[in-house]
């Protein structure tokens, strides 16, 4: 046969790694960093999180949470379930931190989040919450919330630059034990979106490919995994190496 046979591969799972020695600090994400680990020095009991999805706002609140002992609440809890918000009627030390994950996701209950902010500040606790955008955005319905989150002290996390997106994709690639020539690494990071997420996925089908056809990882074999993934990613030619 001329051609080479695909190799039978496992889908072996890859849980997201939220351990600090996994997070790279950059300029996008500096000013969250620090305010982060000025905690229980903030200007106000309660902090937002904000930035858009894939840039590891999720990654660095867990973090933080695991430095300060923090209860962490995704944003089911926040919801009502059984007649009851579990957030609200959870048994909990509210004196502890509090980290609120995508505290802006539909079907908040409005109601229990305006009380356990309220249970916050009236005991000495404090409270982290993570969003993509300003409360506004929220779709919220009750003014008092809007007005008192819109208060709240924010600290955002931005797409990554060009140094911390490739410094990223390099260790997406280690992580997974693949030797990655530099080529490779600048190829992607001319077409990719800024996206933790989206690099992390793309990553994991170049590592799949590479493993079904018994061959290293060449910025040939990227980009054709890239037009798989994303047909309208620009794929024109490098410019010449000066």
């Amino acid at each position: 046969m001329s051609e080479v046979a695909a190799q039978l591969t496992f889908p072996w799972p890859m849980p997201d790694s939220f351990a600090e020695e996994d997070f790279l600090v950059g300029a996008a994400n500096q000013q969250a960093w620090d305010m982060l680990e000025r905690w229980p020095a903030w200007p106000e009991p309660v902090l937002r999180l904000s930035g858009p999805a894939g840039v590891g706002k999720t990654h660095l609140a867990s973090i933080f949470a695991r430095r300060v002992g923090a209860v962490w609440l995704p944003d089911a809890t926040m919801r009502v379930q059984d007649g009851v918000t579990p957030a609200v009627h959870g048994d909990f030390d509210s004196c502890r931190p509090i980290v609120i994950d995508s505290c802006d996701a539909a079907l908040v209950d409005e109601h229990a989040l305006f009380h356990l902010l309220n249970r916050v500040r009236a005991e000495g606790g404090a409270a982290l919450l993570v969003s993509r955008g300003a409360p506004q955005h929220w779709g919220l319905k009750t003014p008092d919330l809007v007005s008192r989150l819109r208060l709240c002290p924010v600290v955002g996390v931005d797409a990554p630059d060009d140094a911390l997106f490739r410094a990223i994709l390099v260790k997406l690639f280690h992580d997974r034990q693949l030797a990655i020539d530099v080529s490779v690494v600048d190829y992607l990071a001319r077409r990719l979106d800024r996206s933790v997420l989206l690099a992390r996925d793309l990553v994991a089908r170049i590592d799949a490919r590479a493993l079904s056809l018994g061959r290293r990882v060449t910025r040939a074999l990227a980009a054709d995994v890239l037009r798989e993934a994303n047909p309208d990613a620009e794929d024109g030619e490098d410019p010449p190496a000066i």
